[in-house]
């Protein structure tokens, strides 16, 4: 262990971890199950949330010590744009662009959308027939996420104008299944396993991947108010560094089974898939997970740049500016996380 954060240092050992159920919550599910937080004297309880914003409230107000979180929560916190204005900051990536866009089978029927169509080509069908006066009703998971802006990026492959002004609806990601089968709305843009359960219930088809229309920035972090980060500096190092130990093993275990397993068991798998059954979709999912985070896990300046344009564009943010790197850097802990990777070394 670092010099720096010895077991006796830690302002804090007993913390509220909060998570929503989506494959990307896998690496904090993993290092609690591989004793990693003990290793490094944490005590740490997992808290499944409801929602996006039961969690974001509950992460402001102090209910949490740490989450699983949006990255483009972060800008929203740093301008008030959230209505809270309490500033969240990370340390760490949990994940990259990695959501998709489904369409119930119904539409994609109608709209005789075929596997290979690219991202516009779908866009061009989906955005035709609304122009028809054909209602269709979309999802995302939340206001400041890059699922709501991947989704209204896509759309704007067709029209620019409709992307802008079209209405769309906000559930948290364990409900778009239901939500479609209830046919409460057509569509959704959410992450894994969401997109494949519906698929394997027969009710969705993906028609367009986040990677065809943003580039490859941070879609979950590990977040704490900055608050909290300057209070328990050693203790953020170290709950930092167990998460980074259980990024890697990920990226590089034989066997998954036992991963499956914890994800079935925390309610974020709830079909069935093997290496016997629905082989395609369980070695699909097994590489999302291993590749969540490709090069590095150190958040990145350019990333949230892109987030605060992005909701400027899209939230009719009156925050404008010609550079966002100043809000960026706020967003960021850099310190924490070089010192968490000497951790893991």
């Amino acid at each position: 262990m670092s010099h720096s954060v010895e077991l006796g240092n830690l302002e804090k050992t007993e913390l509220q971890l909060g998570y929503i159920p989506l494959l990307d919550c896998a690496a904090l599910l993993w290092a609690k199950h591989r004793g990693f937080f003990q290793e490094v004297g944490l005590e740490v309880t997992l808290v499944k949330e409801a929602s996006w914003a039961s969690l974001r409230d509950r992460l402001a107000f102090g209910l949490l010590d740490a989450a699983h979180c949006l990255s483009a929560m972060l800008p929203a916190a740093a301008i008030g744009a959230d209505q809270i204005g309490i500033p969240l900051q990370t340390p760490l990536v949990l994940s990259e662009n990695r959501a998709f866009i489904s369409l119930s089978q119904k539409l994609c029927f109608e709209l005789d959308i075929q596997k290979q169509d690219s991202a516009q080509v779908t866009a061009n069908k989906l955005v035709g027939y609304i122009k028809q006066q054909n209602p269709v009703s979309l999802a995302h998971v939340f206001k400041h996420s890059i699922h709501h802006y991947c989704l209204r990026e896509w759309l704007a492959l067709a029209d620019a104008e409709l992307a802008h002004t079209i209405k769309v609806k906000t559930l948290p990601p364990p409900y778009m299944v239901e939500a479609l089968s209830n046919h409460l709305i057509d569509g959704f843009c959410v992450g894994e396993p969401w997109n494949t359960q519906a698929e394997l219930q027969g009710l969705s088809h993906i028609v367009c991947s986040s990677q065809q229309v943003a580039p490859n920035v941070a879609d979950k972090v590990l977040a704490v108010t900055q608050e909290w980060a300057a209070q328990n500096p050693n203790t953020l190092i170290a709950l930092s560094s167990a998460i980074l130990k259980a990024q890697r093993e990920l990226q590089v275990l034989e066997d998954f089974s036992p991963v499956w397993e914890l994800l079935t068991e925390f309610d974020v798998i709830q079909f069935n898939c093997s290496a016997d059954v629905h082989v395609e979709k369980f070695y699909t999912i097994q590489n999302i997970i291993r590749n969540f985070v490709q090069n590095t896990a150190e958040p990145k300046n350019s990333d949230f740049e892109w987030l605060f344009q992005q909701m400027q564009k899209w939230n009719s943010s009156n925050d404008r500016a010609e550079s966002y790197e100043i809000q960026a850097s706020s967003c960021l802990l850099l310190d924490t996380y070089t010192a968490a990777i000497s951790m893991t070394k």
